[in-house]
Parts: C-alpha cells; structure tokens; sequence
C-alpha cells in the first residue's frame, strides 16, 4: 500500500443509460433501461431514474419491466457510441497519466504517481480532479464520472462507489480502516454473493466485522487463498500494480464421456457441472470473467471452440451459465460428443455485473415506450437484419432518428438528437427504402 493517495478509480455514472438520455432528449430526465429487452434478456445499465423504482444492473429485464412505471424506455446497448464517448474520457485519463489500466468501456484506473501531479494533499488533488471531471462532462456533451482516489486500487475503487452520481472521494493514507469499517461487507472486491452469505451465517455483516475475525478462522472456513485474501482486504492491504495489459488467465474444466453423447438434457447436466465448477475457481480466487468459451470434441476427434465475451466482468453462476448454454445449443451436437469443455477468461479483480444480450422475439410496439426487437448478434445493439429498440436510423426525407419501436412489419422512429428539442415519431413499413440504420449521432 502506498503512502500517499496516488491511485484514482474513475466509473461513468449509468454510462449506456446516460449515453442514450444524452443522444435522445425526449428519454432527458425519464426512467431509461438498457439491456437485452426481451423476454429471456438482463438490464445492463439503469438510469437513476429507474434505479428509483428499482431497476438495477444484472436483472432480468422483465423483472425489471414490473418495476418501472409506463412511459420507461429499455433499449438495446449501441455499442459505437459508448465507445465513441469511452475513448474520450480514456485519452483524458491518459493525458493525467502515462499509466493507465482500463477494465471496461467505462471504467479505469490511474496511476498518478507517474503523471504531472506533484502536490497530493486533498485540497490539492480535489481541484485537479474537479477540473478533470468538468473536461469529461465538456467533452462528452454532458456525461458524468465518479472518482475514488487512495493508497491502493481496492480504496479508490470502493471510494468511486461512496458519491455517485458525479462524486470525488479522497483518502487520505493513514484513513483506510475507518472509511472501510462501517461499510458493508460486500464493497469487497473478492466477497461476492456465496462469500457474503457465508459470512453472514458467521454474523459478519460489515467491514469492521470481518476485522475481527481471525485469519485462522478465515482460512478454515474459505481455504488458503481466499480466506487470506479476505483478511487483507479488510485491513485494506492491497499493493496490486495498476498495469497497462492485462495478463491473460484463464480457468476451464473438461468431460471426456466413455461413450458418445448426443442428449441435449444429459449434455446440459453436464455443462452445469462443469460451469459450477470453473465458477466455484473464479469466486475461491476472487476473480471475475468477461470471455465464456465452449470446447466440443466429436468422435472422430475433431474439435471446435465457441466464445462470447460480456460487457463487463462477472462471477455471477447464473448469468455465466447463461452464455454457456447459448454456447453450447449452437454447437453441432446431433453426432454426439466425446468431449465437453467450459472456461473462462479476460480476467478481472473487480465484477459489473452487466451481461451480454440474447437473441429475442420481436414484440409489437407499445405506444408508451420504446419497446422490444431482436436483441443483437455481437452484445451491442447492431444487427443490420432487424430494428432494435434505441437504434440510430437515418430517414432520405425526415433525416436522423432512432428506432422507438418494431413489429408487425412497421417501425416506429422518433426523429431527434442530441442537439435539438424532443422530436415527432413516425411509423413506417419495416422495409421502406428510404429508412436505414445509421451511426451514432455528432453530439458537439
């Protein structure tokens, strides 16, 4: 850990959900979800607005459609312009500091211990930081960050959580233990929800609580690794590197059956298995994952993989199953399998629990909200064969638009953006020559 407060952790407030309040004025100000919208899909990002009747990251979006009221919008994630806004607020990141580790499009941490900051006092590094987050907020047509800054990437990273929205939050050295005592047990980066509920059962419901129990008694109920890990964490020693490449890992596990497999129930028994197993690794290690892979082995010992990454990083059993299944129903099985294999990589120390999107029915269009279409083939919101919900189109006579609503042969578009007032809707024939999908809408 180091002796002065030199470690900033940057996360975009309801980042998707802002880039969209922001390219769409009529969603200002409104309840936004953005995720997969279908029936099977999972909220990505939820406005404050939504997050009000409680909308959260990591939720099924129809759980999430009982909360919100009528009028809320849930969108497809529109990968080009998060990342057109992420790599913005990057190269200013970077401007601070040669040393910078991105864990996601919308997160990063810095080390400004090789940048131009000399003078690390609070009131010194809060002016500096204020004048950094009103350049992000400038330079991204309105968006907003909060920062955690302290002696180790676990303190800033739980100190940009403190604030939010928009929210600076600076540790001094020496102050650790009591910014950590109160807070719950779950600011942890390794206590995830099995962890948390096992030491619940042991009475520890804070950070202070944890302090207290012994390594000893740790390591017997967690094993070596973690159970030393959860004892370091909660004294908030932490004296991980801030990198610029991440290493690769990976954890994976395999099933050669003794005869060929083809039965789709007895493969998917199979699967939960082997994804149980490879996710019980991450949680006992306190990683997280973005990259799935499946690995299928024929009789005739040809072998193919499968992939799909996430938004962001999970160790969550059910949304890391999820993407197995996928996986594996695209697979060919119908000859049988001699070999089944699950893994996991692109790790990370920290979870966003914000997942990729499935494929869904398109629904009809309500006449409240933007509503359900295809979600999309590559987890951002772009399939060109379909009208997403929240797509940016382009209409030959009505100009830029993006997509309210689908189905039943029609499209619906409200034309807009983020320079002009709330625009009209239309409703076109689905395959009107004059309507195509479009990039991202100029914000400045």
């Amino acid at each position: 850990m180091r002796s002065r407060p030199s470690v900033l952790h940057l996360d975009l407030d309801a980042f998707f959900a802002a880039v969209e309040q922001r390219d769409k004025p009529s969603l200002r100000g409104k309840p936004v979800v953005v995720g997969g919208t279908g029936g099977r899909g999972v909220v990505a990002t939820a406005s404050y607005e939504a997050r009000k009747f409680g909308a959260r990251s990591a939720m099924p979006t129809a759980q999430a459609r009982r909360l919100c009221p009528p009028g809320t919008a849930f969108l497809s994630p529109r990968g080009a312009a998060y990342r057109a806004s992420s790599a913005i607020v990057m190269q200013l990141l970077h401007d601070l500091s040669p040393t910078v580790e991105q864990v996601s499009v919308d997160e990063a941490y810095v080390d400004l211990a090789h940048g131009d900051i000399t003078d690390f006092a609070v009131d010194a590094l809060h002016n500096r930081i204020q004048r950094l987050l009103g350049e992000i907020t400038e330079r991204t047509g309105g968006l907003t960050a909060s920062v955690g800054i302290g002696t180790s990437k676990q303190i800033a990273k739980i100190g940009s959580d403190l604030d939010k929205p928009n929210g600076l939050v600076i540790v001094p050295a020496g102050h650790e233990n009591e910014v950590l005592g109160p807070l719950p047990v779950r600011v942890l980066g390794g206590v995830g929800p099995v962890t948390g509920e096992r030491l619940r059962s042991f009475g520890v419901e804070t950070v202070a609580d944890l302090q207290r129990m012994s390594v000893t008694d740790l390591v017997s109920i967690f094993g070596e690794s973690h159970g030393r890990g959860l004892h370091e964490m909660a004294f908030a020693r932490d004296d991980r590197p801030i990198v610029t490449e991440r290493e690769a890992k990976s954890i994976s596990a395999e099933e050669t059956f003794p005869v060929d497999v083809a039965d789709s129930t007895v493969l998917d028994r199979e699967l939960v298995k082997l994804v149980e197993r490879v996710t019980a690794r991450l949680q006992e290690h306190g990683h997280f994952a973005r990259t799935m892979t499946i690995k299928v082995r024929h009789g005739d010992f040809s072998t193919f993989t499968r992939s799909e990454s996430t938004l962001h990083p999970t160790g969550d059993l059910a949304t890391i199953l999820s993407v197995a299944r996928r996986l594996l129903v695209g697979a060919d099985t119908a000859a049988g399998l001699r070999l089944l294999g699950f893994g996991v990589s692109g790790m990370s120390p920290h979870a966003q629990e914000r997942m990729s999107f499935e494929q869904e029915e398109v629904e009809q269009p309500s006449p409240e909200a933007a509503v359900t279409a295809h979600d999309v083939d590559d987890g951002w919101g772009r399939n060109p064969q379909t009208w997403t919900p929240g797509a940016d189109v382009r209409h030959a006579e009505h100009g830029a638009g993006w997509v309210w609503g689908s189905g039943l042969g029609r499209v619906t578009v409200r034309f807009e953006g983020p320079t002009t007032a709330p625009g009209p809707v239309r409703t076109f024939k689905a395959d009107d020559p004059q309507l195509e999908h479009a990039g991202p809408p100029e914000w400045n």
